[in-house]
């Protein structure tokens, strides 16, 4: 018991010793409801958090080859605190920064920019905008409305109620436990949403829409609708309901329950479609297109088509690919090879009318197979 005692006491001084000491600290009076400004023309981090203190208390740690170089003035303004920082003299190249810890009043409005160093911010109501020219934005226990963007960086948001949208040129977007409309959007990287809850109450909800450049698509639930595109990945949606459009240039499609009408393309892959809920509701069209896979469609038995089948194959693919389906489908092969529109190729027209073909069902697809399945 001794020999711990000892131990806790010479290493207990160090450790308080290795935190880094600010180069930069100051603490502002101030009240809810008002707004800090950031300008970092060196770049640098920003941490910025909320508590339950009528102050902003601002720390600035210098980083880097040149910080040295790097001054950081702060100052009260009667619409709240302003940060910015520059260099000394005007050589170019600089290779540091001042990177920021910054404390506000939980109801605080935040605008932010910095010329390179990933962001984040937690536990603050208010609206929060601004852009990093290169970094992670890091965003949790959020309230109010966001516009951010990230040059290259991932976007991670967890926990918040919040309205708006969340950019980056080059990285994952990460949506998870999220009140509220948030369009994510991405040139490069995949998006991912899980346990998202649209805003209710409105005559007409807002869908979900979500674009990147390349990147797979992952969405867990749509209340509202979903509007999905992708220049290269996979898409997946577990539910949605009113409806799904989909579309990615390479990549597999998969739709596991869509209460409403669906429309989904891919110009290589599989794709696969699930219509739930009550086939006589609303408008139940579908339309599947692969340029090169197999689509499966399953739909409830009830469901009022008209069927219209393209399957398009190959020369040395003869008997390679089928129709097959739980309803009445007649069938037909093109009597000649067809040579215009690419390859050599036949296609195979499947038909079908089923209680009354309220709702059009096209189906397009080259050297796959075609499923329809009743539920």
């Amino acid at each position: 018991m001794k020999r711990f005692a000892l131990l806790v006491f010479l290493v207990s001084p160090f450790m308080l010793s290795a935190a880094p000491q600010a180069d930069y600290e100051k603490e502002f009076v101030t009240s809810q409801g008002k707004k800090l400004d950031i300008d970092l023309k060196t770049g640098g981090g920003i941490a910025i958090a909320g508590w339950d203190r009528e102050t902003v208390a601002v720390k600035g740690f210098r980083e880097g080859r040149d910080g040295k170089e790097a001054i950081l003035e702060m100052e009260g303004t009667s619409s709240g605190v302003s940060v910015s920082s520059h260099y000394r003299g005007s050589r170019h190249n600089r290779n540091g920064g001042i990177r920021l810890e910054i404390n506000v009043p939980r109801r605080y409005d935040v605008h932010m920019e910095t010329m390179g160093g990933g962001v984040s911010i937690e536990n603050v109501e208010g609206r929060m905008s601004g852009k990093t020219m290169g970094g992670a934005l890091m965003l949790s226990g959020l309230k109010g409305n966001l516009d951010l963007l990230t040059m290259g960086g991932e976007i991670t948001l967890k926990h918040s109620d919040v309205d708006g949208n969340v950019k980056t040129m080059g990285g994952e977007v990460l949506m998870e436990d999220v009140t509220g409309d948030v369009k994510p959007s991405t040139m490069g990287g995949n998006v991912r949403q899980k346990n998202i809850t649209r805003r209710s109450g409105e005559v007409r909800g807002r869908e979900l829409n979500i674009s990147t450049m390349g990147g797979e698509i992952n969405v867990d639930d749509a209340p509202q609708g979903a509007s999905l595109s992708t220049m290269g990945g996979a898409i997946h949606v577990h539910s949605a309901a009113r409806f799904v459009k989909a579309k990615t240039m390479g990549g597999p499609v998969a739709l596991d329950a869509v209460d409403g009408w669906i429309d989904a393309s891919t110009m290589g892959g599989n794709v696969e479609a699930t219509m739930t809920g009550d086939p006589s509701s609303g408008k139940r069209s579908v339309a599947l297109t692969s340029m090169a896979g197999d689509i499966t469609l399953s739909v409830p038995a009830g469901l009022s088509m008209d069927i219209d089948i393209e399957l398009a194959y190959t020369e040395g693919h003869e008997g390679d690919y089928t129709i097959k389906s739980d309803f009445p489908v007649k069938q037909e092969v093109s009597p000649e090879w067809e040579r215009d529109n690419g390859s050599p190729h036949r296609i195979i027209h499947g038909t079908g009318n089923v209680a009354g073909g309220s709702n059009r069902v096209t189906i397009k697809t080259v050297n796959g197979n075609v499923t329809i399945r009743k539920m």
